[in-house]
């Protein structure tokens, strides 16, 4: 079996990989409705709602769970991986992104103008808890669904 074969046969890669696909797409809508215009940069951002990387790590973890049993080690990996993806993105990384509004804020002030696009921090790097949530949530969705049918 080739490369791609075994990529494609891989259930739960195929799963995360599919609720990656989806919660990205749905931040391009769910921020259409919420700022009035298609912008398909919000595809590629790291933050935002649904949070990605839950609904990723979430789809995977319940699709191991399915495919090699909930009492097995890969679960339990699966599980801690997921619960670590998911405190660091509404912990650490939500921390320093207000951070960054901060630290913008203060550079702006002390140079008392406004500094480009550029050269500003990035600011949305974290999610709160409800993106989080949602994003569990859109992941264990996926997977159930995608487990349906495969």
């Amino acid at each position: 079996m080739n490369l791609i074969q075994s990529l494609i046969s891989n259930v739960p890669l195929v799963i995360g990989g599919s609720a990656f696909i989806l919660s990205q797409i749905l931040k391009i809508i769910i921020y259409y409705f919420k700022d009035k215009k298609l912008d398909l940069t919000h595809f590629f951002e790291a933050a935002g709602m649904p949070s990605t990387h839950s609904a990723m790590s979430s789809a995977m973890t319940l699709s191991i769970g399915v495919k090699s049993g909930f009492d097995s080690t890969f679960f339990a990996i699966a599980v801690v991986f997921t619960i670590i993806v998911m405190y660091d993105a509404m912990g650490v990384r939500f921390a320093a992104g207000q951070q960054a509004v901060v630290l913008n804020k203060i550079i702006e002030d002390i140079y008392s103008e406004k500094i480009s696009e550029k050269e500003k921090m990035k600011e949305l790097i974290g999610h709160t808890p409800i993106e989080v949530f949602a994003g569990g949530t859109l992941g264990l969705a996926v997977a159930m669904v995608m487990l349906f049918f495969l």
